[in-house]
């Protein structure tokens, strides 16, 4: 009873409430916290504050969003049930283990009995019981589910029979029952929406099949499942997505939607025939993680008045340039959110459509069957659009008659594949736009990275290294005095880098965000593309108005702690 005294002695709660509660944990079983939360005595944060403050061990403010599946097996799940203690992270043979009541002396001989059998050290933090239920949630693992799934899968088969090579896909989803193999993708889908994956990879090997999610934009290995397995999971695939379960020869492309935890999730399939095997990835849109604003986008700043006055106009081109998975498709939408209002029409030609926006009409291209984006351009410009969205510029069709719905009246946005702001407007004149349209039809380029944000929990000031300081001075002063205005490199000069932590699974980053360059078209640039459009006399143009580089941008994020060294030269080497 030494906490009740405790909380007797500190008068959080009053006499005839202490007693009244004596009373009852004899009476009704529970615990003396269970009773202080079920009455509303105390907020739950405030009495676990004082617990752990009585009994002398730090309180965990937050779990990771993850924990790793070796480090989930220390603690049976029973155990972890009945004595309320979760396994929280490993580091070193040290093992943190969570616990609801670190006082109770069963819990404890239970998890001295795990520490010896098991071969590990620990220490123990207070956990809330809000915690311990959200971890109960995520216990499933996703290596625990595929094996369960993978062990009905193998009590299918009849004793002693070996797996052979499979005629067909169709032959060995009816050869094995369909339930395993359902319940192994649905798990691994559910797992990568859990973890806030944006593709999922599934690879056939010469010995097994690899599942790799990527976080961040960087793939990590999920799974290893058997390569026999591997026909039957394409095929599970294929037929959600309504694609043809028996070609495997050529690529196909499909989709479907599912609902996972409430939330509506998209997945965009791709299967690709290899050598060992068919290859599937797939794209996770999840709709509720669509619409971020500016600020996250990591537009601020010069370029972001310079986007607002651009997308202000009654009619022009908004083009937006970077390589594949550079966030492009993202910020478009984040524009197009900004002019989503009553009164306009928008309409959008996509490939594939990503995400769903209430109040637009949004068409999904077909090329195999001859509706392309030239073709469904011609029809949008009979439907009263005051804004269109093109998914991409790829041909002179498109870029011809794009620029000529700009001309009459309508905003135009779309993408075209340059490394850099500079090398759009040659690229339109490449696609045989004529030079003297592109003054008067493009408001603004921009052209974007993306870059994995540092852990804000983690990382950790370091003075940068000689090579370092050059190329921050070398970004400094190549930009106009009003962007540099806040730094200076002396001695006292500082940059974060990746640490690792419980709230980033170790790896050090959390989130990514864009890195910009936005070039907006003046009378100025406008002459140089009528004389002479090179990228060297538009680049000169562009440090005439002041605009701030990809590699500078990443820079003045960097000196702001967002990212690493490490970052600015991983995704800036090809941006210039």
């Amino acid at each position: 009873m030494t906490f009740i005294n405790e909380l007797s002695k500190a008068k959080v709660i009053d006499k005839k409430a202490i007693q009244s509660l004596k009373k009852e944990i004899k009476s009704s079983g529970k615990t003396l916290e269970e009773l202080i939360l079920e009455k509303d005595l105390l907020p739950e944060k405030e009495l676990f504050k004082l617990k752990s403050e009585s009994l002398n061990i730090p309180l965990k403010e937050s779990l990771p969003k993850e924990v790793a599946v070796g480090v989930l097996e220390f603690i049976p799940k029973d155990s972890v049930e009945h004595y309320k203690m979760i396994p929280i992270e490993l580091k070193e043979n040290m093992l943190e283990v969570g616990m609801i009541y670190p006082e109770d002396l069963k819990a404890q001989e239970a998890l001295n009995f795990l520490a010896r059998q098991r071969n590990f050290n620990y220490r123990v933090s207070l956990i809330t019981p809000s915690h311990f239920q959200a971890f109960l949630k995520q216990y499933q693992t996703l290596g625990k589910e595929v094996k369960v799934a993978l062990e009905e899968l193998e009590q299918q088969l009849q004793p002693g029979e070996k797996e052979a090579t499979p005629k067909s896909t169709s032959e060995i989803v009816q050869k094995r029952g369909d339930a395993p193999i359902s319940k192994t993708v649905a798990v691994i889908l559910k797992h990568a929406v859990e973890g806030q994956a944006s593709d999922i990879h599934i690879e056939p090997l010469k010995k097994e099949t690899r599942v790799r999610f990527r976080l961040d934009g960087i793939l990590h290995s999920s799974l290893i499942l058997p390569t026999e397995v591997h026909p039957s999971i394409v095929a599970r695939i294929k037929i959600i997505s309504k694609l043809k379960i028996d070609e495997t020869r050529i690529p196909q492309d499909g989709r479907f939607s599912i609902t996972i935890d409430g939330q509506d999730i998209d997945f965009r399939v791709s299967t690709f025939p290899t050598t060992l095997g068919e290859k599937v990835v797939m794209r996770v849109l999840n709709a509720d993680q669509r619409l971020v604003t500016y600020d996250k986008l990591g537009l601020e700043g010069r370029n972001l008045e310079i986007i607002k006055r651009a997308s202000a106009k009654p009619f022009g081109m908004i083009l937006v340039t970077g390589p594949t998975g550079s966030g492009k498709t993202t910020t478009l939408y984040t524009v197009l959110d900004s002019l989503n209002k009553e009164g306009v029409n928008i309409v959008t030609l996509e490939d594939p459509v990503e995400y769903f926006i209430g109040g637009v009409s949004q068409s999904q291209v077909k090329p195999e069957i001859g509706y392309s984006f030239a073709t469904g351009l011609r029809h949008v410009l009979r439907q009263d659009p005051d804004i269109i969205m093109v998914g991409e510029i790829r041909d002179s069709e498109t870029a011809d008659l794009a620029t000529h719905a700009s001309l009459t009246g309508h905003i135009v946005l779309s993408t075209v594949h340059t490394n850099n702001a500079l090398g759009a407007i040659p690229r339109m004149i490449d696609l045989e736009v004529k030079p003297f349209l592109l003054p008067s039809t493009v408001n603004v380029i921009i052209a974007q990275r993306l870059a994995r944000k540092l852990c804000p929990h983690c990382r950790k000031k370091v003075r940068p290294s000689v090579r370092t300081r050059e190329l921050i001075k070398t970004e400094l002063d190549a930009m106009s005095p009003e962007a540099r205005a806040d730094y200076n490199i002396g001695e006292d000069l500082v940059i974060w880098e990746a640490v690792g932590c419980s709230q980033c699974g170790g790896g050090g980053y959390s989130g990514r965000i864009g890195l910009f360059e936005v070039l907006e078209m003046n009378r100025d640039l406008g002459e140089i593309i009528l004389a002479e459009p090179t990228e060297k006399r538009i680049a000169e143009e562009a440090k005439r108005q002041g605009m701030i580089s990809i590699r500078q941008d990443a820079v003045l994020k960097m000196l702001r702690g967002e990212i690493s060294i490490e970052e600015v030269i991983r995704t800036t080497s090809t941006a210039g």
